[in-house]
């Protein structure tokens, strides 16, 4: 198989799952749907659940390309770089999404593939602020907590979410443009951990041990 066949046959099966989930997403609709007979499906990966399953990973997978600086310049500027682009992945796969959230009553079992792309992202955050304390970014006299650090990665990771899966359901709640919005989410969560716009000026440090903990586990 090649791959343009092979992305042919996830995009059928992905079309196919959002419109009628995972007990309606047969393979004769999904064979039907890219072009293709069910035995090539078949034969290329095995059952229905292992092709439905993979495209969730390569779903996955492309989310994870948008990656955040090791070496940060400029906090504002690559970190709303970072987020809109997030913004821009969930709100093109927000039907998408919302079935496979609806879908977990039934399936458990697809937990893992569910929350592997906001773990991932929530990983690369916690990278960064961890990146902009060691470069200085972060004023050290003023320091979150461990705790305080955790709460701003999980309350910016989720309003970036949530304003990608709502917007078009709850516009009371979101009535600003998303540029802007979602760069006040940035200038918040930098202004809540003390970010400087530039570094200071000082010996290269080591973050404190328990910062280290909060942000690479």
């Amino acid at each position: 198989m090649t791959e343009d066949h092979r992305q042919r046959i996830l995009q059928a099966a992905a079309r196919v799952y959002t419109q009628h989930g995972w007990r309606g997403a047969t393979t004769r609709r999904i064979a039907e749907e890219a072009g293709v007979n069910e035995v090539t499906l078949f034969r290329h990966f095995g059952s229905k659940d292992a092709l439905l399953e993979q495209m969730m990973r390569d779903l996955v997978a492309a989310k994870e390309q948008e990656r955040l600086p090791d070496d940060p310049r400029e906090p504002e500027a690559e970190l709303y770089a970072w987020a809109r682009a997030h913004h821009s992945e969930t709100c093109g796969m927000r039907p998408l999404i919302r079935q496979m959230m609806s879908d977990l009553e039934e399936r458990p079992d697809l937990a893992p593939c569910a929350v592997s792309g906001p773990h991932s992202a929530m990983m690369q955050l916690r990278r960064y602020v961890h990146q902009l304390y060691v470069s200085g970014y972060i004023d050290h006299d003023n320091v979150a907590t461990p705790t305080e650090i955790e709460a701003a990665v999980t309350m910016f990771m989720g309003a970036v979410f949530a304003d990608g899966m709502n917007r078009d359901v709850m516009p009371m709640m979101f009535t600003q443009p998303v540029e802007d919005t979602v760069r006040a989410y940035v200038r918040l969560f930098l202004r809540g951990l003390h970010v400087l716009s530039q570094p200071a000026v000082r010996a290269p440090l080591v973050a404190p041990e328990s910062t280290l903990t909060a942000i690479s586990e």
